[in-house]
C-alpha cells in the first residue's frame, strides 16, 4: 500500500514508522469502518419510513447478565470529578494542564477546526506537554507559562468515524479521521505517558452502535500488540450522544470492557441526534434550543439509565458541558454560575462521578457541587441507582408541550450558527459566542432545528410560521462581517431538501487547508 501526505511540514510527527503504523491500520480496519457507515445510513432511512429504536433483543443476554464488569480505574482517571476540555492548542494545553482539573480532554473533534496546522501542531503540543518541554508566551503581557508540576491527566478524543482525513491518502484514498488522530496519537505519546505513570487514554466519540464500540476495541488490541503495549493499557471513555447509542450503553461497555473507563453524557450532540434522525417526523419537532433543558423527561431518562448502567458495570459515569465563559460584567456571572452550580450539584446528586467544564474559571465551581457529594472519595460508582427503570418510550418521550418555537430562538439558532461557521473557517473549532463557548456540536442542533422547522412549517408563538424565505431575510440580517462561505455552509445545511447527516465532512472537504 502507498502512503502520501498532501499537507507540508510535520515531518517529525509524520516520521516513517508513524506512517506505516497509519497505514497498517488502514489495511486492518478500513473496510468494516466503511460497512458500518452503510448501516448508519441504512437505519436512518428506517426511521424516515416510520421505525423507531429499541432494545436489541439479540444482546438482552449481555444487559441481563449481572456479573460482568469493566476494567477497574487506570492510573489518573480514578478521581474525575472535574474535566476540562478544548482544542489541544498551545495555549489551551498549557491553561487546561495547569487548571486545577483532574482531566483535560484533548480535542482533536468538536472543538478542533481541522485545518493541517491544527491536527499537527496539536499532536506536536501533546509530545512536548508530556516531555516537559511546552510553554506558551502571552503576547498581550510577554509572560511566560509553563505546565506545572501537577498537571491534569491528558485523554485525546479523535474525531468520528464519519469523518476522513483529506491530507493523507493512502492508493488514493483518503484515510480516516479517527485512526489519524488516534494512530498518531498512540505512536508518539503511549510510552511516555506510562513512562509518567499514566497511560494512553482517549474519549469516542459519535458512536450509534455497539458494533461500532467492537470496532475501536480491535483498533485498541492491535495497537497494543503493533507497538508492544500490554493489553489493557489503553482506556477509553465512550461519549452516549447519539440516540440509538442510547439502547446499548451495556453493550457498548462490553465490547470495550477491557479497555473501558465510563460513559460520558453528550448532551449536545445527543439533542442533535434526536432531530438528525428523526427530523422528518411531525411528532419529534423539538422547541427552542435554550428549552432543551437536561430536566426535560427524554434527557433525564436518559442520564438516569447512563449512571445506573455504568455503576453496575464499574465503570465511571461523567457529566455534561458547562459551556458558560466568565464575563467581565458581574451580573451576567452571577446568573451563570447559579445556573452552572445548579446543573453539576444536580449531576453529582444523581450519582455522576464527575462533569466537564469549557473554561478554567469553571473548575472550582465543578469541583465545589462534587466534592459537596462525594468527600473524599474519588467516585460514587458503588451508588448503584436501583431504583431507576428506563424503557424506550422514556428515551423517546420528547413532546416537550407546551414547549414553542419563537422568533427569538429561531434568530439564535440562525447567528450562532452563522458565527460558529465563521469561526470554524477561520480555524478556530471552540468559538466564544454570546458568553457561550460553542463548537462543532451547538451548530449542528443549530442548523438541524432551523431545518425541521422549516420542513414542517413549525409555527411561531408571535404568529406565522418558519419558512425557508423566513430563514433566508434572517441570513440577510446576520451575515454582515462574516465570511460569505459561512452563510453558503448554513443555507446548504439547513435548507436543503434532505438534512445533511454532518456540516464538517464537506465543509472540511471544500474549504479547510
Amino acid at each position: 500500500m502507498r502512503i502520501e501526505v498532501q499537507g507540508r511540514g510535520y515531518e517529525d510527527i509524520l516520521d516513517p514508522k508513524a506512517l506505516d503504523f497509519l497505514v497498517a491500520l488502514d489495511s486492518e480496519f478500513a473496510g468494516r469502518r466503511v460497512a458500518l457507515l452503510d448501516t448508519r445510513r441504512a437505519r436512518r432511512a428506517r426511521y424516515a419510513a416510520g421505525q423507531l429504536p429499541h432494545f436489541l433483543p439479540e444482546t438482552a443476554h449481555i444487559r441481563n447478565d449481572p456479573t460482568w464488569r469493566v476494567a477497574p480505574p487506570a492510573p489518573g482517571l480514578l478521581d474525575r470529578r472535574v474535566e476540562i476540555t478544548g482544542p489541544p492548542d498551545r495555549k489551551m494545553t498549557v491553561n487546561a494542564l495547569n487548571s486545577g482539573a483532574r482531566v483535560w480532554l484533548a480535542d482533536f473533534e468538536d472543538a478542533l477546526a481541522p485545518t493541517w496546522d491544527n491536527l499537527m501542531g496539536g499532536q506536536g503540543n501533546l509530545i512536548a506537554a508530556l516531555d516537559g518541554e511546552l510553554d506558551f508566551t502571552d503576547p498581550g503581557n510577554g509572560k511566560r507559562y509553563a505546565v506545572g508540576p501537577n498537571p491534569a491527566t491528558i485523554v485525546a478524543r479523535p474525531r468520528g468515524w464519519h469523518l476522513a482525513e483529506k491530507h493523507i491518502v493512502v492508493d488514493g484514498r483518503p484515510i480516516s479521521a479517527s485512526l489519524v488522530d488516534f494512530g498518531l496519537h498512540f505512536f508518539h505519546c503511549a510510552q511516555r505517558q506510562l513512562d509518567a505513570g499514566k497511560g494512553p487514554y482517549f474519549y469516542l466519540p459519535k458512536l450509534e452502535s455497539h458494533r461500532e464500540a467492537r470496532l475501536w476495541n480491535d483498533v485498541f488490541v492491535f495497537a497494543q500488540n503493533y507497538l508492544g503495549i500490554p493489553q489493557g493499557t489503553i482506556r477509553a471513555t465512550v461519549l452516549i450522544e447519539t440516540i440509538t447509542a442510547a439502547f446499548e450503553m451495556d453493550e457498548i461497555l462490553w465490547e470495550l470492557r477491557d479497555h473501558a473507563a465510563g460513559l460520558n453524557a453528550g448532551r449536545w450532540d445527543y439533542i442533535f441526534s434526536i432531530v438528525k434522525q428523526f427530523g422528518q417526523r411531525a411528532d419529534f419537532v423539538l422547541p427552542d434550543r435554550a428549552d432543551v433543558t437536561m430536566t426535560v423527561p427524554f434527557l433525564r431518562s436518559y442520564t438516569e439509565l447512563l449512571v445506573k448502567t455504568c455503576h453496575r458495570r464499574g465503570a465511571h459515569a461523567i457529566g455534561g458541558m458547562a459551556a458558560f465563559i466568565p464575563s467581565r460584567d458581574p451580573a451576567v456571572n452571577e446568573v451563570a454560575f447559579a445556573k452552572v452550580r445548579a446543573d453539576k450539584e444536580r449531576e453529582a446528586g444523581d450519582g455522576f462521578d464527575g462533569s466537564w467544564v469549557a473554561h478554567p474559571g469553571l473548575v472550582d465551581t465543578c469541583e465545589a457541587a462534587f466534592t459537596a457529594v462525594l468527600g473524599s472519595r474519588p467516585h460514587q460508582v458503588e451508588r448503584q441507582r436501583a431504583e431507576v427503570a428506563v424503557n424506550a418510550d422514556d428515551l423517546l418521550a420528547v413532546d416537550l408541550t407546551p414547549g414553542a418555537v419563537t422568533a427569538a430562538g429561531l434568530r439564535s439558532n440562525v447567528a450562532v450558527a452563522l458565527r460558529y461557521f465563521d469561526s470554524w473557517l477561520r480555524g478556530t473549532g471552540a468559538a466564544a459566542i454570546f458568553d457561550l463557548m460553542e463548537d462543532a456540536a451547538t451548530a449542528e442542533i443549530a442548523r438541524c432545528q432551523v431545518w425541521q422547522w422549516v420542513h414542517h412549517r413549525t409555527p411561531l408563538v408571535e404568529g406565522g410560521a418558519v419558512t425557508e424565505d423566513l430563514v433566508r431575510s434572517i441570513v440577510d440580517d446576520e451575515e454582515a462581517g462574516l465570511r460569505p462561505a459561512a452563510a453558503r455552509i448554513f443555507l446548504e445545511t439547513a435548507l436543503a431538501e434532505e438534512l445533511p447527516a454532518f456540516f464538517t465532512p464537506d465543509a472540511y472537504a471544500r474549504y479547510l487547508v
